[in-house]
């Protein structure tokens, strides 16, 4: 600033002698051509302002990634940056799809699908033990229903993990109708409550444990030869030990035990519905996001969000309690997008893709890292902010409040039940209820592409509103759950179950008009929407190795007295990789 006083000073010292000097003979030459000049200078400025394209502008979003060390802005949050309030813009219907209704939910079994009491053969039952979070365990307990059948084998009802992470201490029939599941399969598996006694005495079944992923052959060649000897068999931490890829009736049944014979007690489905309607009563539409900013889950993921020093410090402190856990570069994997997105860009997705700040939002969460400073951008586009804590007492929460697959399940009930489904993450509940609201009408569900997310914000800098919500609508494209946005055996089963899916032909037709509507062209078929929308889509999860694997390859050699471990060491919280990488996704 005294460098440009100093400047300032010598031009008008050097003006003054120069006016004095030729003041009666030049004064009139010179002024007029500096006056054209200016002119020109001023005309230009003008012009080249009224044209260019202004950088967005977000007072409280820094760049060019999120940084928690910001909050909302002093006005209240409202940023300059988005300008949009309802759907006008996005030239669409935000609350549904035209082409739904030509699809639903078909799981009913074939003719040459063998009732249960056809192929159940006496004295082999199969114990489950489960892991993980509710959505894992429900996962866990659809497979083992159809592991059971596979084995021609008795189902014991199976055991909820009471031990890792979650610490939840609800059996079976403290979540779940037990009576509805087993006289619901009744047909398909027979189901009983708990393991006979043997010779007079509690029989302690064979503890085993299957791959992941495990196909029909592999049940065969590994526990059917163990329950012919042992009679009884228990699969510990029994997630995810299911093959994607099964024979179309056992994906049929699949489907009956997850969408139909999991049915939750009724004290959890009241409270639950109690809970959609007071939603329901502030507002026709409602929101539900399940949002995933855990500071265990950010710690695993590698990511990194701009909170500097104190950041690194704090999510490096919890990453360390794994040892086996490897350096990930956050770049690189915000890159390949496997980095949730935080609360406000999840916010900003939303207003790009028309949804405006009167939208009333249900938010299902754990805790959040940073808490309310986190938060504060997302309230700032959506006041009409609210969650299962919001909208009860404490006195109605009282039997839930200790539980927390018990709390889970009632978010997991408003956010089936919500108008749009939206997650910042590729988690259990996430896949679970894409594949429900795919079955039950293709409600509109909304999974962020990540890896083209991840990119735009990183520039939006660089861009207008205007501009950036056209380009989060794009990158959108494939990912808002319509019909055939993934094609069949397309990532997990139990969000993808096209097996249960059935096409109503007859309104082929009309709908594939209704796809020209969305600019794919005059010869659009349904060929033509899946080869799009595959091409957009991208599966961030890889399927990790799992050292168990190979431990497991001679488990059937082993002795009872080897592998006949407790139930507090089927629930050991040391786990493997892979398997924390699904505990912390539900």
């Amino acid at each position: 600033m005294p460098s440009h006083r100093r400047r300032h000073h010598h031009f008008h010292h050097s003006y003054h002698q120069n006016y004095n000097h030729n003041h009666n003979n030049n004064f009139f030459p010179f002024i007029i051509p500096a006056s054209i000049f200016s002119g020109v200078i001023l005309l230009l400025f003008f012009f080249l302002s009224f044209h260019a394209h202004f950088p967005i502008i977000t007072d409280h979003l820094p760049r060019p990634h999120f940084s928690l060390r910001y909050g909302a802005t002093a006005d209240g949050g409202k940023s300059r940056f988005v300008d949009n309030d309802d759907e006008e813009a996005t030239g669409r219907d935000i609350w549904g799809s035209g082409l739904s209704k030509h699809f639903y939910g078909c799981s009913n079994a074939s003719n040459h699908f063998a009732k249960a009491e056809e192929i159940t053969e006496e004295n082999r039952y199969v114990c489950i033990a489960t892991s993980g979070g509710l959505n894992q365990q429900r996962t866990g307990i659809t497979d083992a229903v159809v592991a059971a059948r596979i084995l021609n084998a008795t189902l014991v009802v199976p055991m909820l993990d009471t031990r890792s992470f979650w610490k939840d201490s609800s059996n079976f029939s403290q979540i779940f109708d037990v009576d509805w599941f087993i006289s619901y399969l009744a047909n398909d598996v027979r189901i009983i409550k708990e393991l006979p006694l043997k010779e007079g005495e509690t029989w302690d079944p064979y503890h085993m444990r299957v791959p992941r992923k495990c196909t029909e052959s592999c049940y065969v060649d590994r526990v059917l030869p163990q329950l012919l000897k042992r009679h009884a068999v228990l699969l510990t931490k029994f997630d995810y030990r299911l093959s994607n890829r099964l024979e179309t009736d056992l994906q049929k049944l699949r489907c009956r035990v997850n969408y139909h014979a999991l049915k939750y007690t009724d004290p959890i489905i009241k409270m639950g519905e109690k809970l959609v309607m007071r939603m329901r009563s502030m507002n026709t539409h409602y929101i539900a996001l399940h949002l995933r900013f855990e500071p265990d889950m950010l710690a695993f993921s590698g990511c990194y969000y701009g909170g500097g020093e104190r950041e690194r410090n704090e999510l490096g402190k919890i990453r360390r309690r794994w040892k086996t856990l490897h350096i990930r570069d956050p770049d690189k994997v915000r890159r390949l997008g496997r980095c949730p997105l935080t609360p406000e860009e999840v916010g900003l997705m939303l207003r790009a893709l028309g949804y405006g700040k009167d939208v009333h939002v249900y938010v299902a969460s754990g805790e959040v890292y940073r808490g309310e400073e986190t938060l504060a951008p997302l309230k700032a586009l959506f006041p009409n902010f609210h969650s299962k804590y919001t909208i009860t007492s404490k006195e109605e929460l009282e039997p839930f409040a200790p539980f927390s697959s018990r709390m889970a399940a009632l978010d997991y009930i408003v956010c089936d039940e919500s108008n749009v489904f939206v997650t910042n993450n590729n988690g259990n509940m996430a896949k679970i209820l894409a594949g429900r609201r795919r079955y039950f009408g293709h409600k509109p569900t909304i999974r962020p592409n990540n890896r083209k997310l991840s990119m735009l914000f990183m520039n939006r800098e660089n861009m207008t509103w205007d501009e950036f919500a056209s380009a989060v609508r794009k990158c959108q494209k494939g990912f808002m759950g319509e019909p055939k946005e993934l094609s069949p055996g397309k990532g997990e089963f139990h969000e993808n179950p096209s097996a249960c899916i059935c096409e109503d032909f007859t309104g082929k037709e009309v709908a594939e008009s209704n796809l020209r509507k969305f600019g794919m062209g005059k010869s659009s078929t349904w060929a033509d929407l899946n080869a799009t929308v595959d091409d957009e889509s991208n599966d961030n999860e890889t399927d990790l190795p799992d050292q168990e694997e190979v431990e497991d390859d001679t488990s059937g050699s082993q002795e009872n007295s080897q592998l006949n471990k407790t139930q507090t060491d089927i629930n050991a919280s040391t786990v493997a990789e892979p398997e924390l990488e699904h505990m912390l996704s539900d």
